[in-house]
């Protein structure tokens, strides 16, 4: 429930991966894999219907082979409205290049997005 007593109903699912090739680096991949889900919309149903986009509850998933690597409130801040609870777990992928001994961080992002309806 939202605090003006309105039930909170799913309207939004957006999905994006993002990556850091050199630095092993999850939060920055997570925060492309953030980009990468949001902005693939524009999402006018907030203006048409009068709604507050800061009254957005919006679950954001993180997928990482290290998810305690990435700083959660960094990746949060990222988004532009709303209230966000975000976690991490266990899943993405990591190439190792065995040549240059580097390992190519990839990070998966899953937003829902709840408003009050």
């Amino acid at each position: 429930m939202s605090k003006k007593g309105k039930p909170l109903r799913r309207i939004i699912l957006e999905m994006g991966t993002g990556n850091d090739l050199y630095g092993e680096d999850y939060t920055k991949a997570a925060k492309r894999a953030v980009q990468d889900a949001i902005h693939h919309s524009s999402l006018t149903l907030f203006r048409s219907l009068n709604i507050d986009p800061e009254t957005m509850q919006i679950e954001l998933n993180l997928a990482a082979q290290k998810p305690e690597n990435i700083d959660l409130n960094a990746v949060a801040a990222t988004l532009p409205y709303g209230q966000v609870s975000p976690k991490a777990s266990f899943g993405g992928l990591n190439v190792f290049d065995e040549v240059t001994g580097r390992t190519s961080v990839i990070v998966n992002a899953g937003i829902i997005v709840r408003v009050p309806l």
